[in-house]
């Protein structure tokens, strides 16, 4: 039963970036003989064609993927059971994530390169691009900490998984100094990289690095920081581009072989918990929408496509591979990670962590590797967290620079990483992922708002962004009334102030795009 869902919603996802990505494509105007930014405005260092489009996927995949698409379906999969989880991730990704990230890609294209913010700016309003700059540096500080927490806390439990995982950056600037200065056969060099990684893997499983440290945790906390660090100021080309294409084999490797054991083993689906209308947590609505997050549709997609993907995509033609095609790819890595809790695991294990509890259910579903596979999952997700940690670092060196006028790249990654690191010590793992996902999915309602404006002003069909635009805002208000309740109460004061300004500045937005289209009426 389980392989037949399975199949369902492959062909489902499949249906939907042919025919409703082919609309989303036609109705923006694609033109693949438009130059992009990449090349019109290349520096070295932030505007740099990819070699071609599966290079830039893999950056993007592998940036947008993280632990988002497995955390969010795990835990929703145990408040609400897996119904409804399942039935968010297919519609909401093919009808608003995919859209979201597409037109976040395309607008960013078209605007040189400018970040979603920044065109908030031109086609709403001066203040409106402010204060959604300003919305987007709280979300991204979040996102930042969430996904440092989750790596380092993985380093400590499995301290197998940190030569694979680490191991991945010298074998990235590898492969892409063979590809960008020597101009090798990227075939050749892939599978290079493919080798060695391979290599890391096999030997991880034998070679635990743990840190000598009365606080390990704190010490991986520190040297993930100073990679982001570094990471996010050298140029693209060196380190990010070949780190996330590579990065993007383990993945698409993990998800063909999670392909293979659904279909090889069909698993039960009676036994696995249907729906739950409520939970400690909250109601299914709206906090469900809010707990898959990237599973669906995630704000932070919208970052990284008018933050770096933009800054690289070869041609237009690519921008609904790269860009839609992303987002489908990683909902089905979500429908991966809820069947391997909903129908993997016989009896849930006695642990908090997300990420133990899909290893555990990955290891079940990937029956032939044996105890191996759960390794295999660990790495794969570290591989990912870390990819998403240094993009996300590097897209809030842009928005700080921009929003604060600070000329030093150096100073104004120091300033990231510094408040990141005080807001991931400040909280728990638990803690911080319903405030990431209620501010990540504003965010991804606020580009909407601000796609729909240009859509508007260049007079095209607005309403596949003005509908799921309307829908995130009303599910993420909501959510952040909830947890501004339940702040109050544990007198968590931090996230408190933080839910208090995110409401605040999400409202003002949605005014300002009220106000600017009303006036637009009256001329």
């Amino acid at each position: 039963m389980s392989a037949i869902i399975f199949f369902l919603v492959l062909i489902v996802l499949l249906g939907g970036y042919i025919v409703y990505g082919r609309l989303v494509s036609r109705i923006l105007g694609v033109n693949h003989l438009r130059k992009t930014p990449a090349f019109t405005k290349s520096d070295g260092l932030d505007y740099i064609p990819a070699k071609n489009w599966a290079v830039l996927f893999g950056h993007h995949f592998a940036s947008i993927a993280g632990a988002g698409p497995i955390v969010g379906p795990v835990f929703a999969y145990i408040y609400w059971g897996w119904i409804g989880v399942l039935v968010w991730i297919v519609f909401g990704s093919i009808f608003m994530g995919a859209v979201h990230d597409f037109v976040a890609l395309f607008i960013s294209v078209r605007e040189g390169g400018a970040s979603i913010g920044a065109v908030a700016q031109k086609y709403i309003s001066k203040p409106a691009s402010i204060i959604f700059l300003i919305f987007l540096w709280c979300t991204l500080i979040l996102v930042i900490a969430v996904f440092a927490n989750a790596s380092a806390k993985s380093f400590v439990a499995e301290p197998e998984v940190v030569l694979p995982s680490l191991g991945l950056i010298p074998i990235a600037v590898l492969v892409g100094f063979f590809i960008y200065r020597l101009k090798r056969n990227i075939f050749l060099s892939t599978l290079l990289g493919l080798v060695l990684l391979s290599g890391l893997i096999l030997l991880g499983d034998k070679v635990a690095i743990a840190l000598p440290l009365a606080n390990p945790y704190l010490g991986w906390i520190v040297i993930l920081f100073i990679y982001a660090f570094f990471a996010s100021i050298i140029p693209v080309d060196i380190l990010l581009q070949p780190r996330d294409y590579i990065s993007s084999f383990l993945l698409l490797f993990g998800i063909a072989i999670a392909f293979i054991g659904i279909f090889a083993r069909p698993l039960p689906v009676a036994s696995a918990d249907f729906f739950k209308f409520n939970s400690e947590i909250g109601p299914m609505f709206p906090m469900m929408f809010i707990t898959v997050a990237c599973g669906a549709i995630s704000g932070f997609h919208s970052l990284v496509a008018s933050g770096t993907s933009s800054k690289q995509l070869p041609s237009e033609s690519d921008a609904k591979k790269v860009g839609y095609g992303s987002m489908i790819t990683e909902a089905v890595l979500a429908t991966i990670a809820l069947f391997c809790v909903a129908f993997g695991l016989k009896n849930m294990p006695a642990t908090n962590n997300p990420i133990e509890i899909f290893a555990q259910g990955f290891g079940r579903i990937v029956f032939f590797f044996g105890d191996y596979a759960k390794f295999i999952a660990l790495v794969i997700l570290n591989a990912f967290i870390l990819t998403t940690l240094d993009t996300a670092t590097r897209i809030t060196r842009f928005l700080s620079q921009e929003l604060f006028g600070i000329d030093n790249k150096y100073f104004a990654t120091f300033l990231v990483v510094f408040v990141a690191g005080v807001f991931c010590l400040s909280g728990t793992f638990e803690t911080l992922w319903p405030m990431f996902g209620a501010s990540n999915q504003l965010v991804a309602g606020l580009a909407l708002i601000v796609a729909t404006a240009y859509l508007i002003d260049k007079k095209k069909n607005y309403k596949i962004t003005l509908i799921p635009a309307i829908i995130m805002f009303i599910i993420t208000i909501a959510a952040l009334g909830i947890k501004l309740k339940d702040f109050f109460q544990v007198r968590n004061y931090l996230n408190l102030t933080l839910t208090i300004i995110l409401i605040f500045l999400g409202i003002f937005i949605v005014v300002e795009f009220i106000k600017t289209n009303l006036s637009k009426g009256k001329k």
